[in-house]
């Protein structure tokens, strides 16, 4: 039966579990395989076209495993790939975190002015702020690259000396440097990484900025999808399996993953994967895939 397949999860490393944290809180009878590239991170940093490339390797993979549906839990490829995942697999549903974040932000925002922090390669796609103003189409939105998030987000340096240093780094001249009437009210984290650094922000822009995290709020997308596809699995008593997957040491991703997630995964539930390169040839075809109807 379609509705009890696993919804399919992606991201360049270990991020994307706080994207799968948000979709088992919100939606504990789903079925979740979570994949991280974690050979490959950072996606960030990388070209257009090699995110491009990682992504469609990392869909396949998963739409072999039998998914319903996939969450693109990366900001990178959400910026250069969903297109492409789209064209590739049709019929598959595809669920980007740039989409849910940007609307949550020109919501949130009174004044419309928004900054975005995310990785440079999300920064360099310009995709947040047609994005944000597809919503909000008077919104002022200032983008921020913040590359040093992501190895202390992966060290578990989330909160600290140094951690506080860098973010004033990046923030200073967003925020307090700017007189007050230009500057953001509302500040988008545009990495699954960043989430985990909320209350460390929190307490440096204090309550007068909001803070827009894009799990929370593609897992409400993902719900409303699934609901309307009549792809959403039935009730279960106890929450459903939880699978992951990753392209390098399943030490090093259970250790990564204390930061994101409150629960405890160990090293022999990681499955080592390897993904092929095809996706350079550029000679993908689409793979048919059942009616979600």
């Amino acid at each position: 039966m379609t509705a009890n397949r696993p919804i399919g999860v992606f991201d360049s490393g270990v991020g994307g579990l706080t994207v799968l944290k948000a979709l088992r809180d919100r939606m504990p009878s789903e079925a979740l395989l979570y994949l991280g590239d974690t050979a490959r991170l950072p996606y960030g940093t990388k070209s257009a076209r090699a995110v491009n490339a990682y992504a469609l390797e990392a869909a396949r993979a998963l739409v072999d495993a039998g998914i319903k549906a996939l969450v693109v839990a990366d900001n990178t490829s959400s910026a250069h790939a969903l297109d492409s995942l789209r064209n590739v697999f049709p019929g598959l549903p595809v669920v980007g975190v740039v989409e849910p974040g940007a609307a949550a932000a020109a919501h949130a925002s009174a004044t419309g002015r928004i900054v975005v922090i995310a990785t440079e390669s999300t920064v360099q796609a310009e995709t947040y702020p047609p994005a944000i103003r597809a919503t909000r189409p008077d919104a002022t939105v200032i983008q921020q690259a913040c590359p040093l998030f992501v190895a202390l987000a992966e060290e578990g340096m989330v909160d600290g000396p140094i951690a506080e240093q860098v973010a004033r780094h990046y923030l200073a001249p967003l925020f307090a440097d700017r007189p007050p009437a230009e500057r953001g009210d509302c500040l988008l984290l545009g990495c699954t990484h960043f989430p985990v650094f909320a209350p460390l922000l929190r307490r440096l822009l204090g309550p007068e900025v909001a803070i827009v995290d894009s799990a929370t709020t593609t897992a409400r997308a993902v719900e409303s999808l699934l609901d309307a596809l009549a792809l959403a699995a039935p009730r279960r008593d106890a929450p459903a399996p939880l699978r992951y997957l990753a392209t390098d040491s399943p030490d090093r991703f259970a250790q990564v993953s204390k930061v994101f997630v409150s629960w405890r995964i160990a090293a022999a539930e990681v499955e080592r994967m390897d993904l092929a390169s095809a996706a350079f040839s550029g000679n993908i075809e689409p793979v048919p895939l059942p009616s979600v109807g």
